[in-house]
């Protein structure tokens, strides 16, 4: 059975440190009691969960000992970061592939989200190092088949932010791991998320103590959830959002969900439960967008379609550049243009689904999300990808 307190101890005594993070460690109580009442786990999904827990905790103890041997790293400035974002599943992944053409930008790399320590400025031989044991630690993790259909991810690629807020146990993709509809919507409603982002930020500081700095180019779908807490951590944040056809989305997720519940779970994940909380889970994503976009800080917020950046990447990132108020240099745009050619839609193979598999009807998902489509003129998944000239 999965302890809390455990799991905290252990990673206090591996880095050699105790927790002083506000809340965090009830986080965890909260998450590990979640999982206990509604997602029993497999034997070997038990053990994988807790491993990754005990990582997490450990990444982020880490960070804090190196602020408290080095306090200048908590000097060091974060500065204009963009934050990438979107309802999950709506290109946020492939976007923040274009923004990694782009070398006026800082993105987390992989094997640095999985083992962020030591600061690669401080010892930069590590690097090498880990990026081996990344490669490694690949190999074991369990895949379903077709991930790479439904997600980018290369071994020396750029991350999303997940591995960084799951450390305090901030992340909504906890949800698609796991079924936890309680916990993911404490996490929305009564969680410090203003923390989440501390250590989020923190983790920031420690890869760029003693490097180059960049503004950082930061890929989260779910940071949609948590705007309002972003700004109180980076103030000058910038955010650029996707939007696709929201009842395409709620399929693409649903069946991701699944596939991850599945690795985990002591029985069979059924489908139609997946449909309801990825409904939901989607729904709260729009609420958010919605609240904030009706609020003061809407300009902020630069707005993508997602058809039309698979359509005309090139054209869509100056007009992105343009919203964050920087130029697009001719190699950035040739850049750009050369990973759109090498990576043609379904180059990695075909993801298919239906929100029929997952016992939703596509009618009343439009009507439901008729408000937040007509918002920002959302064009159905049809329409969009018959504007590109793709396959539907």
């Amino acid at each position: 059975m999965l302890d809390a307190s455990a799991i905290i101890a252990e990673a206090e005594a591996k880095a050699g440190i105790a927790d002083t993070d506000p809340g965090v460690a009830g986080n965890l109580e909260r998450l590990v009691a979640a999982i206990g009442e509604t997602f029993p786990l497999s034997e070997a999904g038990e053990a994988r969960v807790r491993a990754t827990f005990l990582m997490d905790a450990t990444n982020r103890l880490e960070s804090l000992k190196w602020l408290r041997d080095y306090p200048e790293i908590g000097d060091e400035p974060i500065e204009a970061p963009v934050f990438l974002m979107g309802l999950p599943r709506s290109g946020t992944t492939y976007f923040q592939y274009l923004f990694d053409r782009d070398p006026r930008f800082r993105l987390i790399r992989t094997w640095e989200s999985t083992m962020p320590s030591p600061p690669p400025g401080f010892d930069p031989a590590s690097i090498e190092v880990r990026r081996a044991a990344w490669r490694e630690l690949q190999k074991a993790r369990p895949h379903f088949e077709g991930f790479e259909a439904l997600h980018l991810y290369d071994e020396d690629g750029s991350d999303e932010c997940h591995a960084f807020l799951q450390q305090s146990w901030g992340a909504a993709g906890l949800h698609n791991l796991f079924r936890v509809p309680q916990y993911f919507d404490w996490l929305l409603d009564e969680l410090d998320l203003v923390e989440t982002y501390k250590v989020h930020k923190r983790q920031l500081q420690c890869l760029q103590w003693r490097n180059d700095r960049k503004p950082w180019a930061l890929k989260y779908p779910n940071h949609i959830v948590a705007m309002n807490e972003i700004l109180e951590v980076y103030p000058d944040a910038r955010f650029v959002m996707t939007h696709r056809d929201p009842a395409q989305v709620v399929a693409s997720i649903s069946k991701m969900t699944w596939n991850l519940r599945s690795m985990y779970a002591a029985s069979p994940v059924e489908r139609e439960e997946v449909g309801r909380d990825m409904l939901h889970f989607i729904q709260r994503h729009i609420d958010r967008i919605m609240a904030f976009d009706a609020g003061p800080h809407t300009d902020r917020v630069v707005h993508v379609d997602y058809y039309a950046l698979v359509a005309d990447p090139v054209g869509e990132m100056r007009r992105i550049h343009a919203g964050i108020g920087i130029e697009t240099p001719d190699a950035v745009a040739k850049a750009v243009g050369d990973w759109h050619a090498n990576n043609p839609k379904n180059a990695r193979g075909r993801n298919d689904y239906s929100l029929g598999q997952y016992g939703l009807d596509p009618d009343a998902l439009r009507e439901q999300f008729a408000p937040y489509v007509a918002r920002f003129a959302i064009p159905a998944e049809a329409e969009g990808l018959g504007r590109i000239g793709a396959p539907t």
